[in-house]
């Protein structure tokens, strides 16, 4: 079994940042592709982008282009999202998906998720 561990969010004004950041754990996993989606109320979840082992970026919502960035560092199993100038439309919880292959096709496994709130 796999557990993915989200941290980072909160409360932030509009024009300000977050980093999000998610570990994976679990002995049937160690060389995944890992990625972000995010769903606001009454919304369906929304794929923000994903990262492949290698480093390799898959891109989602237009919305956040120029303005989020994810990455990865594969020594502690951990994916990030770099938020900047943060909307108030970016508000949702956002969920850390894992893929047992090594490149981008699907998420395996969810996070429970961490909330966002953008304030105006």
């Amino acid at each position: 079994q796999v557990q993915l561990v989200e941290s980072g969010g909160g409360l932030v004004q509009a024009g300000g940042s977050l980093r999000l950041s998610c570990v994976a754990s679990g002995r049937t996993f160690s060389r995944g592709a890992m990625g972000w989606f995010r769903q606001a109320p009454g919304q369906e979840r929304e794929f923000v982008s994903a990262i492949s082992y290698s480093g390799y970026v898959t891109n989602g919502a237009d919305s956040v282009k120029g303005r989020f960035a994810i990455s990865r560092d594969n020594a502690k199993n951990t994916v990030y999202l770099q938020m900047n100038s943060l909307k108030p439309e970016d508000t949702a919880v956002y969920y850390c998906a894992a893929d047992q292959s090594t490149v981008w096709y699907k998420p395996d496994y969810w996070g429970q998720g961490t909330q966002v709130t953008v304030s105006s």
